[in-house]
């Protein structure tokens, strides 16, 4: 792992390579909705497809890091773009690992680099949807039987948020 060189400038704001990761306490559950998020919301996760570059090791850990960090590069490291729901944390040392390369900047992390956009009704952009029908990324979803289990009708009314949410975005970004 490289160290990136880490310069501080006035206000506290560090300027150089950074990169946004899982934070180690997080749970499983919220980094899958988390993950789910971030690659609907923006982060290229084509890599982290079977036959990807990042796709192992394939646990839920590694691919939400390399969609967190894509996401927040995507973002142009905007204030609040490593957050997901208090799953993700800064970190100043290159993840990057053998073939899979974790961008550092936007210019790498290609895609656009468009500001953060918050819908109507939603506090965080970067809080995931409490709730998904399905992982994006089939094989990590654990068996999970618990009582907080959100009923089909909260489910349904988040999906739409989302949708609306989903639209919006799109429609400023074409306008």
């Amino acid at each position: 792992m490289n160290v990136a060189a880490q310069v501080v400038v006035g206000g506290g704001s560090v300027v150089g390579e950074s990169w946004c990761l899982v934070r180690t306490d997080a749970s499983f559950q919220a980094l899958q909705t988390a993950l789910d998020y971030a690659c609907s919301a923006g982060a290229d996760c084509s890599v982290l497809q079977p036959n990807g570059l990042c796709f192992l090791p394939n646990t839920i850990e590694a691919h939400a890091s390399y969609a967190f960090n894509s996401f927040y590069q995507r973002k142009g490291r905007a204030p609040g773009s490593c957050d997901f729901a208090g799953t993700a944390t800064i970190a100043q040392s290159d993840p990057s690992y053998g073939s899979c390369v974790y961008p550092s900047s936007a210019s790498t992390a290609g895609g656009s680099t468009t500001p953060i956009i918050t819908p109507p009704g939603m506090n965080n952009p970067n809080m995931p949807s409490p709730t998904m029908a399905a992982p994006l990324f089939g094989g990590l979803s654990p068996v999970v039987s618990d009582n907080n289990s959100r009923a089909p009708t909260e489910a349904i009314a988040t999906w739409l948020l989302v949708l609306f949410s989903f639209i919006l975005i799109i429609m400023t970004l074409i306008s």
